[in-house]
């Protein structure tokens, strides 16, 4: 106790009160100019924000991304703003700047793995290769897309099982879009006998063809002899239906000619092969 009330006895009171009556106006000014600029700038940074909300909702940026960038850009903003205030009162603000320069590139360093798939999530948002919903295949990965979030992207697939994929690898990789068109081309093979006449095989698949509502008159169904295989003489189908309509078309197109070929009596041959036995020579 008495060490404590020697330190203030040793304080020169007198000095510090003589100080503050010489350059109180002054740093009333310093401190209201301080206050100014911190309310001030928080204000025009809070109208700054609500201005980039607006241009982000307008541009229908993903809810994730716009959330993310107006509070990294509220964050940066408030840093300006608190050390102008304080190089208002006068204070050396160098050493606050290094200090946060330090930190950032610590953080930078630290989370350089997130921040890759930060920037491949921002431009997965502004570009859209593929959008909630959609079927793709990337990263060695295909499924549908569930969610487009700011480090990674959820698939669902076909199996229902959920798949996490960092943006980044996505973003490195090839993507195919199957749903980023309206309409899809169905690639089907068909193989019949050599036996059996290809005329009345053509006349039977156009005919099935234009039974189905879901294939589309244009582009026009592409009904071809393709191969001459060992086995069969191998037709390509290639009808057009909405992307929805696709496996739909497939499954049933594909039923639907085999049950046809039952009852007009055209054979789907298997694959075989041609075996020749020699009996070996005593001599």
């Amino acid at each position: 106790m008495e060490d404590l009330t020697a330190a203030f006895t040793g304080i020169d009171w007198q000095g510090i009160i003589d100080y503050l009556s010489i350059n109180a106006i002054d740093l009333a000014g310093k401190i209201v100019g301080a206050l100014v600029i911190f309310y001030g700038g928080r204000w025009l940074a809070g109208l700054a924000v609500g201005a980039l909300r607006k241009v982000m909702q307008r541009q229908e940026i993903d809810k994730t991304l716009e959330t993310f960038v107006c509070n990294l850009v509220r964050m940066a903003l408030l840093v300006v703003v608190i050390i102008a205030a304080i190089s208002a009162l006068g204070i050396q603000t160098a050493s606050f700047i290094a200090i946060f320069g330090a930190a950032g590139l610590a953080i930078g360093l630290a989370l350089q793995g997130s921040l890759s798939n930060f920037a491949a999530g921002v431009l997965i948002v502004l570009f859209r290769p593929y959008k909630v919903g959609d079927y793709v295949e990337a990263a060695g990965i295909a499924g549908s897309v569930e969610q487009v979030q700011i480090l990674t992207t959820i698939l669902k697939t076909p199996d229902n099982k959920q798949i996490i994929v960092p943006n980044s690898q996505i973003m490195d990789s090839i993507i195919t879009n199957y749903s980023a068109n309206d309409t899809r081309r169905v690639d089907m093979v068909v193989g019949v006998s050599y036996d059996d006449d290809l005329d009345k095989v053509h006349s039977i698949i156009k005919e099935l063809v234009a039974a189905d509502d879901r294939i589309l008159d244009e582009p026009a169904c592409t009904i071809a002899v393709s191969e001459l295989a060992d086995s069969s003489v191998n037709f390509v189908v290639r009808p057009w239906a909405k992307t929805a309509d696709y496996w739909g078309v497939k499954f049933d197109l594909t039923e639907a000619i085999k049950k046809r070929f039952d009852q007009d009596g055209v054979s789907i041959p298997f694959p075989q092969q041609d075996v020749h036995l020699y009996k070996a020579s005593k001599d």
